[in-house]
């Protein structure tokens, strides 16, 4: 299971507020099916809402546990039947370190009289 600083977590929060569930996980609780689907989601939208429709506040607190630790990964945050959870791309984080090039310095703005002279 993936482990999240706090501020990032309060980023992840904040992408997630405007999210709509993507998966709805029944009173029948979590199968094979609902596992790969979870899978599909993280792994092309990093980061996704669950809806849970059990009402046992302990049996969710579980499954919020056993879905982030068969998928690898981390819990974001968990209110009432919501679940968010957050998996980064693995060819993101490879190609993070190619995209970590220093910049080359803009140059300096040039005012209309600069031009005149």
């Amino acid at each position: 299971m993936l482990t999240l600083t706090v501020a990032h977590r309060r980023e992840l929060k904040a992408q997630a507020h405007a999210l709509n569930p993507v998966v709805m996980i029944g009173k029948i609780g979590l199968s094979s099916n609902v596992i790969e689907e979870l899978d599909r989601g993280l792994s092309s939208h990093e980061l996704i809402k669950i809806k849970v429709q059990i009402e046992d506040r302990i049996v969710r607190n579980a499954l919020f546990e056993e879905i982030c630790q068969q998928l690898d990964a981390a819990p974001v945050q968990h209110i009432g039947k919501i679940f968010i959870i957050y998996r980064p791309k693995p060819e993101e984080t490879e190609n993070k370190s190619a995209h970590m090039l220093p910049r080359k310095k803009r140059e300096a703005f040039r005012s209309k009289r600069s031009f005149q002279n």
